[in-house]
């Protein structure tokens, strides 16, 4: 499984689930989260947070988890944003642990670099498609223009 399939925008951050987290650092999603709690001051609410059900119903739905990472319904997941996931790199000190950290903050700043090449090329988009219609209203004024030039030339004369 790619880093990138693990990264989900929740309440507009990038974030990564705590089962996910713990598959990635070998560890059981339990310790994982055990950890965290002894340290819980290392962990501000923009770092983590815990899902409410709904996004939790929200997102079960469309992951695909292995019967082994399967959570108790009433146990809500927690979500990590990037500053998140480097703090678990001092709570989880194991060499895997780092090495898992380092993969993810290369996907994080790769993720970003994409969204911002995407914004650019929005951007550029956004100033075509305008420049094509000021041609569009031009042409069709042009347009406008000849057949009323048309209409003029064929009408019925009156007088002389």
């Amino acid at each position: 499984m790619s880093l990138e399939s693990g990264i989900y925008q929740i309440r507009g951050l990038e974030v990564m689930l705590d089962f996910t987290l713990a598959e990635r650092y070998g560890v059981e999603t339990r310790v994982l989260n055990q950890a965290v709690k002894r340290n819980l001051s290392r962990f501000p609410s923009d770092f983590m947070f815990r899902l409410n059900s709904w996004e939790w119903e929200e997102m079960s739905s469309q992951i695909v988890m292995t019967s082994g990472n399967k959570r108790p319904k009433k146990a809500l997941p927690y979500a990590f944003t990037e500053q998140g996931i480097a703090m678990l790199s001092s709570v989880l000190r194991s060499e895997t642990a780092i090495q898992v950290n380092i993969g993810i903050m290369r996907t994080f700043v790769l993720l970003r670099k994409y969204t911002e090449g995407h914004r650019e090329l929005s951007e550029k988009l956004h100033i075509l498609e305008s420049k094509f219609q000021d041609v569009y209203e031009a042409v069709n004024y042009l347009f406008k223009k000849n057949e009323q030039e048309h209409e003029q030339r064929d009408r019925k004369r009156i007088g002389y």
